[in-house]
């Protein structure tokens, strides 16, 4: 669903196109041309060549797109804070909508008072999570210049100008309002957890893309803004809410640029942040890292460790308390294995391919490669234990650890396996 606040407007203009444009860029405010030719040695090349301009003048200097999931008691001040801050005839607001309240009926009825044209689109999928919601509202933009930010007002709406305005005089493609840059603070992060997880994720990530990371010194910031010219929105693949990472590494701007701000506490609401959002994150720094499908296979590695305990756990109940023969007892304790690892690889990892395949389906066949390697497992057991002499538990750990390939790409390919689109040609 999309409702925007003046359909006639939106209609009669096609969306920017992200293409690359030619040599010869023109000036980011109404000025002479003498100005915008003095001005050209200025503008970075981007990417592939391209210069961080758009080839015509667009009728809007800015489009902000802003993610939503049940934000209703923001969206007035928002609207009304935005347009304090910019003019009503430059700017466009994008919303996309994924929220499970009235949020989307609140932004319509709100763009009704709005002298800034607004758009709602809200999706039902939620595909990709916040990330992707921003994607979506970047392919529906049509302003020079997107600023992506969040709708719970711990992004100021008055440092809009201040972003674009630092682009435009710097010649960058991408600029980044940090908590990390001098004069900037985040203070608005309620609670030393979530400062300490805000920390520490960006100091892994600073780590793990060092290289990429040399000009942003707040990679997790929700807040910045792209010249249009100098995106590529096919190239993304959001996961998550971390969609700032996903475009600096995959689109690499040419010239990036800082603002610093104070991050504001939450206006009204409470924080989407969840343990599930973490596991996303991960995942996305993994994906980005090392590839979507060695991503996987190192989460599959660690759930699989994780499984270890409650096997060995089990294992040991059985065969020193219990009494029961190693073998038997080894066949009991997989069981406990990998109702453990289904539980987390069903929730964890392969959570968007759920729908591919029903319950039932995925169980069993998760259960049943994960005793089918008993047949190698058991007989190579028992040569440790009687013929090498090893321990019991130690010779298990060994059969779990030579398992552990055959299983990932068993399951990767067969019980998980992505959904293959056809297509079709007239």
């Amino acid at each position: 669903m999309t409702v925007t606040s003046d359909p006639a407007e939106l209609a009669s203009a096609s969306p920017v196109s992200a293409s690359p444009v030619s040599d010869s860029p023109v000036s980011d405010s109404p000025a002479s041309d003498s100005a915008a030719q003095a001005r050209a040695g200025k503008v970075r090349a981007t990417m592939r060549g391209t210069i961080g301009e758009l080839p015509v003048r667009t009728a809007l200097r800015q489009t902000i797109v802003v993610p939503t999931f049940n934000e209703r008691d923001n969206i007035v001040t928002l609207l009304a804070r935005l347009t304090a801050a910019l003019p009503a005839d430059e700017t466009e607001i994008v919303f996309v909508d994924d929220s499970t309240d009235d949020t989307p009926e609140v932004i319509a009825e709100a763009a009704l008072s709005c002298p800034i044209p607004v758009t709602v689109h809200h999706r039902e999928d939620g595909v990709g999570g916040l990330g992707g919601a921003v994607v979506e509202g970047m392919r529906l933009a049509r302003g020079e210049w997107i600023v992506v930010m969040d709708a719970d007002l711990q992004h100021p709406p008055e440092i809009v100008p201040t972003l674009i305005g630092a682009g435009a005089r710097d010649g960058a493609d991408l600029v980044v309002g940090s908590r990390y840059a001098g004069g900037g603070n985040r203070d608005g992060l309620s609670g030393g957890y979530r400062r300490l997880v805000s920390g520490g994720s960006t100091a892994v990530t600073k780590l793990i893309f060092r290289n990429s990371l040399l000009q942003v010194s707040d990679p997790m910031s929700g807040l910045f803004a792209i010249r249009t010219s100098s995106l590529e929105v096919e190239e993304l693949r959001p996961l998550g809410y971390k969609i700032l990472l996903e475009l600096v590494v995959r689109n690499r701007p040419g010239r990036i640029v800082e603002v610093p701000y104070s991050f504001q506490p939450r206006h009204a609401g409470e924080s989407k942040s969840s343990m599930a959002e973490g596991v996303r994150f991960m995942k996305h720094l993994g994906m980005l890292r090392f590839g979507t499908q060695r991503a996987r296979m190192l989460m599959f590695g660690l759930i699989g460790v994780s499984g270890l305990l409650p096997n060995l756990i089990a294992l040991w109940v059985l065969n020193d308390l219990a009494g029961v023969h190693y073998l038997p007892a080894a066949v009991l304790a997989n069981q406990v294995a990998v109702g453990w690892n289904f539980t987390l690889t069903d929730t964890l990892l392969y959570r968007s391919r759920r729908a591919h395949r029903s319950f039932w389906g995925r169980i069993s066949r998760f259960f049943l490669l994960g005793n089918v390697d008993l047949l190698l497992r058991i007989p190579l057991l028992a040569l440790l234990v009687d013929g090498a002499h090893l321990g019991v538990l130690w010779a298990s750990l060994i059969t779990l650890v030579i398992s552990f390939v055959a299983r990932f790409l068993i399951s990767d390919k067969v019980i998980y396996r992505a959904r293959v689109l056809k297509t079709v040609t007239a």
